[in-house]
């Protein structure tokens, strides 16, 4: 039987797997060095790897951001830590108009092979400017490939094939996951950067979610399951490129799909989603399409509005149910 361990541990194994595979690879980010982390996750490697390749960097996310591109551009391999999603926006300007754009500019001529990865989502009162999901912006941008590892597994076998695709990579770690216990399956060695996943079979919904959204959809899937409703559960772990192939498929077999997406609703990938199936899969639905998304405020502090604001398990359950005509 496979030894316990955490999404935390997992992630620290992969990172330790990638500095001893290839001297190419660094990281780089705020207290990611003798502190080990704000999570934890590069603990003990400023001591095992040197200050060389567990590089900490001054507060500006812009400057070290870059800093990595240009690493990159020279043919380095580095993994830049964000402390959290909402500190990624003082980089937009690098990773959009720089990271995601320069193998177009370039005719081809240059590839960006840079992993980007940072903390998101709410659920540890941390209020609105260490909370928020702004993940789907990002899967917006062509030139971004977006992950969003929500399993032991993923999260141990996500980083490898992220370095070694030549264009950025952006990872993106819910906060309320690290603690997270579990034992890890062989899959991890697998791991897949381009496909969705089906976690539950079912046959009457379909739902789909990813990221510190999906143990909750397992969950209500199993709450549903005891009320005679037999819900399946997709995780998309790769937000960009969307894989409609799968989202597809399984409505066409369920017929119903609700999407839980821990963003607002308003402009939101859960609404990408919602329409992807209403133009390529509208004929196999047999009723709305349904979101269960943020309240559209910023994040609250107070513990019962934080969990009041974000998807619960209990709202994903009288949704289906609202949705099979069973409320």
């Amino acid at each position: 039987m496979n030894a316990k361990t955490t999404y935390r541990e997992a992630l620290r194994e992969a990172h330790r797997d990638a500095l001893l595979a290839d001297p190419r690879v660094f990281l780089m980010g705020e207290d990611v060095g003798k502190y080990g982390g704000s999570y934890a996750v590069s603990k003990g490697f400023f001591e095992e790897f040197g200050a060389d390749r567990i590089r900490d960097t001054p507060l500006s996310e812009l400057a070290f951001v870059g800093a990595g591109i240009g690493a990159a551009l020279g043919g380095m391999r580095p993994i830049v830590e964000v402390m959290t999603v909402n500190f990624s926006l003082l980089a937009l300007d690098q990773i959009v108009n720089n990271a995601a754009t320069l193998r177009h500019m370039s005719g081809g001529q240059f590839s960006i092979p840079l992993v980007i990865r940072m903390t998101t989502g709410a659920g540890r009162q941390l209020a609105a400017q260490h909370s928020h999901s702004f993940e789907g912006w990002y899967a917006h941008v062509p030139g971004l490939k977006v992950l969003a590892p929500a399993t032991l597994d993923d999260a141990r076998g996500m980083l490898a094939p992220a370095l070694a695709d030549p264009d950025p990579v952006l990872i993106f770690e819910h906060a309320l996951l690290y603690n997270m216990e579990g034992e890890l399956t062989g899959y991890w060695k697998h791991a897949d950067i381009r496909k969705a996943s089906v976690r539950r079979a079912g046959t009457q919904v379909s739902l789909i979610t990813y990221g510190g959204s999906l143990w909750k959809t397992l969950d209500a899937a199993q709450e549903l399951a005891a009320q005679g409703i037999d819900a399946e559960v997709i995780d998309l772990r790769v937000l960009r490129p969307l894989d409609t192939e799968t989202i597809l498929s399984s409505v066409s077999k369920t017929h119903r799909a609700v999407v839980i997406d821990e963003g607002w609703k308003t402009g939101s990938l859960a609404a990408e989603i919602c329409t992807c199936i209403a133009e390529e899969g509208f004929y196999d639905l047999d009723a709305p399409l349904a979101r269960v998304c943020t309240e559209e405020v910023p994040i609250p502090y107070p513990k019962h509005l934080e969990d009041a604001a974000l998807p619960q398990t209990p709202k994903i359950v009288a949704t289906v149910k609202r949705m099979l005509g069973q409320s």
